[in-house]
Parts: structure tokens; sequence; C-alpha cells
């Protein structure tokens, strides 16, 4: 499936693009959720020292799983885009911005996806047991499951916790990423 696709980061326009605390200690981590917390009311806000524990053992997790698929990640931890737009995604900042890349200016080999957020994907407080949950998919994977069930920001008007919102891919690659960060 050759169509133009294209993948979507959406941030904090004055922060700027591909800014993630995964690259952080805990420690450093609460230290600017506290920040947040302080001077914000966006979607961020009130995340716990839990959150961020889940979230790097959940991205070690979608790692080793790309890796038994035949993936090649360069990244320890991944950047996080979304297949197509998600108007919902821009809800979550103050003054949300975002970048738009063709999907072709990505090695496939370094990017993963999962059929939804990675955080529900793999709860275990979802026991819907759909095939999408606790997987992650290569590009052509990935492909296939939207085929059979539609791009998920297509299908619902307000997301609710277990269903997916959108197509998560991690990249696991600073390239094509250079060349669109923002400060």
């Amino acid at each position: 499936m050759k169509q133009k696709l294209y993948l979507y980061h959406y941030f904090e326009s004055k922060i700027g693009a591909f800014i993630s605390m995964s690259d952080l200690s805990l420690e450093e981590a609460m230290k600017i959720q506290t920040e947040i917390d302080i001077r914000n009311t966006t979607f961020h806000v009130g995340r716990k020292e839990e959150y961020y524990k889940r979230r790097k053992y959940l991205e070690q997790l979608v790692r080793e799983m790309f890796v038994a698929k035949g993936g090649k990640p360069i990244l320890t931890v991944p950047h996080y885009m979304v297949i197509g737009e998600c108007p919902w995604l821009a809800s979550w900042f103050e003054k949300s911005d975002y970048v738009k890349i063709p999907i072709d200016e990505f090695d496939l080999n370094t990017v993963s996806f999962t059929y939804g957020d990675t955080f529900p994907t793999f709860s275990p407080h979802v026991t819907d047991e759909l095939e999408y949950r606790k997987q992650v998919y290569t590009y052509e994977e990935i492909i296939n499951i939207i085929k059979k069930y539609g791009m998920p920001q297509d299908l619902w008007n307000e997301p609710i916790f277990a269903q997916p919102a959108y197509v998560e891919a991690q990249v696991w690659s600073d390239i094509p990423i250079n060349r669109y960060r923002t400060k």
C-alpha cells in the first residue's frame, strides 16, 4: 500500500517539537512535572511517578517486541507520532502546534506502531481481548490492521480510555526527526 501517509507530532509551541521527558531520569522528569503542574492546565498535569515508571517499562517492552519482529531501532526511547491528523491531540497543549512528515521519509525498519496509545494498548485493565491489544506492529502489519478496523480518529467523537484514539508510531531514530525539530 503506497498511499501518501503522514506522521504527525503534536507539541506545545513554546517548548518545541520532539522534546521528550523519556530521556530523563525519573528525578529529572518529576522536577519538570512539578513545574508543569504549577503553571499549566493541560492534559499533562498531575502525572505521578508511577506514570513515568510505567512509561519507561512500556518503551522497553515495545522496543523488545519490535526487535523480535525484525525492527532495527537505533534509539533507546522513541519519538512519538501518529498516523494521520488527530485534532484531539492538539487539545493536550495550551498552545498546540504540529509537525507533519511524509512516512516515506522514514526508514520503516526504525518505526514501530500500536493501534492506539501504548498505555491503553498494554493496560492490564483492558480485558476486551481485541487482536490489537498488547501488540506491536511493523508498517506492513499496521496497514492491514487499519484496513480491517479503520483509522481510530475517524471512528469516534470523544475518546474513552480503552478505545483507540489514533495509530501511534514509535520512531526509533533521529532521521528524519532532526530536520523537523523546533525550539
